[in-house]
């Protein structure tokens, strides 16, 4: 099982618990849940939903999105999620091959999360991070 899915997974499961806050788990199970969502949300619902289905470590795992949904920029919440998800996993490669594909169609090649975190899958130009930072690029001739 490649460790790295688990911790590809969380900023989905992150981003779902900080759009609907306490109620995600409701929401997972809610079959009319809203559409219009945005789309990392919506795939953090989508591979929650499937995790969960999971009976055998759906508590642990619905504990610990809970927990996560009351701050979620709190980094030993998400760490408590990916710890979770990375047992449900490890215990099930078919559950972790389903999750690949998941990811895979989502278009997750890259990746960031949390504060002052950059993801670039193609870039032309300066990308900086810092505070008072600054920088400056010639044009090409």
């Amino acid at each position: 099982m490649d460790v790295d899915l688990a911790t590809q997974v969380v900023p989905y499961i992150a981003a779902a618990a900080g759009a609907y806050g306490t109620a995600v788990i409701e929401r997972v199970r809610d079959s009319a849940a809203d559409a219009t969502v945005e789309a990392t949300a919506g795939w953090g619902r989508r591979l929650l939903g499937r995790i969960l289905r999971r009976q055998e470590s759906a508590a642990e795992v619905e504990a610990a999105v809970r927990d996560l949904a009351q701050d979620p920029d709190d980094a030993d919440r998400v760490a408590a999620v990916r710890l979770q998800v990375r047992k449900a996993l490890a215990d099930d490669p078919e559950l972790a091959a389903e999750v690949a594909a998941m990811l895979q169609a989502a278009g997750t090649s890259v990746t960031a999360s949390g504060p002052r975190s950059v993801a670039v899958q193609e870039n032309s130009g300066i990308i900086q991070t810092g505070d008072s930072s600054s920088a400056w690029q010639q044009r090409r001739p």
